[in-house]
């Protein structure tokens, strides 16, 4: 089911107020919050915040406590027409409905979207090759999906602008944004423990695994610790990010010690899990708990609800197209920001089996 953008009451102030802005109906300075307040039947703080993000553009620039904002609107630098690349991590990526939207905002600032046909998994995130996709790709700035530390290191310091959807961008000065997972993590770990869970297993892409575990990977692996729970590679597997070696994976988990619990990393492995213990005859949540680090339109459809963890994607797409809106302009804009997550528990957790917790 698609969803729709719901713009906040600030962002419908900001709009009509850069449409007015444009057409000439103030000059000099803007009017206080007071006055635009009664014209707009909207209360401060909504006004308040609607003038913080036209200064964000660049559109007007504060003067002070108790003094109007001064329109600059004629003096800045006029925003161009770029060619955005994308770089996906692999091809199911294009039809996500974020990038959809994606497109479609960038495409209605004006700006074309290049979709590369290489792929992030596909060039196993190798520098050498990566430089090379870049050095043939005609593109005035970078949107890179899912890049591991060492990728995202590279874009950073490179001339042409890049932005992190996602990924590994701890530390680094890059434009980013992302579905804080870490509350939403902590939530679904302290919910299998609170269940009777021990042996709970988080299987994530080998780029939040490696050189060391991401963010939200600590910060599971620290949960359990806080539970009592010792933990170990067993709890974050390594394994080989193919059809196969995902697999290999889970008959090695089941062979001799099975886990009562799994959180799985993106709906298309919790999708392969559930096909692999349903082979089995293995009975979710009967003998083995499932949650899903991510949603799908598709959960919606399940008569047993999907344990999973939720967050808007409008957000996301929100600020990569601002972010395009302030290179254009010539701006330097590295703003990192974070779009809240929440866990969702359903049908497919449970108490642990006895003698399995």
């Amino acid at each position: 089911m698609a969803t729709l953008r719901r713009y906040s009451a600030a962002e419908q102030t900001a709009n009509h107020l850069r449409s007015e802005l444009k057409r000439g109906v103030w000059m000099g300075v803007m009017p206080g919050i007071s006055r635009l307040a009664k014209e707009l039947v909207a209360d401060r703080k909504t006004v308040e915040a609607a003038l913080k993000q036209l200064e964000h553009e660049g559109l007007l620039v504060g003067q002070g406590p108790g003094r109007q904002r001064r329109i600059v609107l004629n003096a800045k630098k006029s925003a161009r027409a770029m060619r955005v690349a994308i770089l996906l991590y692999e091809p199911e990526d294009r039809g996500a409905r974020y990038m959809i939207e994606l497109h479609h905002a960038l495409m209605e600032a004006g700006h074309t979207t290049i979709f590369h046909n290489q792929f992030l998994a596909e060039l196993n995130h190798d520098l050498t090759r990566i430089e090379r996709v870049v050095k043939q790709t005609e593109a005035d700035a970078w949107v890179v999906m899912c890049g591991s530390q060492q990728v995202l290191e590279w874009f950073s310091k490179q001339q042409v602008p890049a932005f992190a959807l996602f990924g590994r961008r701890e530390g680094l000065t890059i434009a980013a944004s992302a579905p804080d997972k870490a509350p939403a993590m902590v939530a679904a770990a302290s919910h299998l423990v609170a269940m009777g869970h021990r042996r709970i297993v988080l299987l994530a892409r080998k780029e939040r695994r490696l050189p060391q575990p991401g963010r939200v990977e600590r910060i599971f692996l620290d949960e359990l610790k806080a539970h009592g729970i010792a933990t170990s590679d067993y709890n974050l597997p390594d394994w080989e990010e193919t059809k196969e070696g995902f697999q290999k994976l889970l008959d090695s988990l089941f062979r001799v010690t099975p886990p009562t619990a799994m959180i799985i990393d993106e709906t298309h492995f919790f999708v392969a899990a559930q096909q692999f213990l349903a082979a089995r005859g293995i009975r979710v949540p009967q003998q083995v708990s499932l949650i899903c680090t991510d949603t799908d339109p598709a959960f919606s459809w399940c008569m047993q609800p999907i344990s999973h963890i939720q967050w808007d994607a409008v957000p996301l797409v929100h600020q990569i197209a601002q972010w395009a809106e302030s290179v254009s302009r010539g701006h330097r804009d590295v703003k990192q920001t974070f779009v809240p997550a929440e866990f969702i528990a359903g049908g497919t957790t449970g108490a642990a089996a006895e003698g399995k917790k």
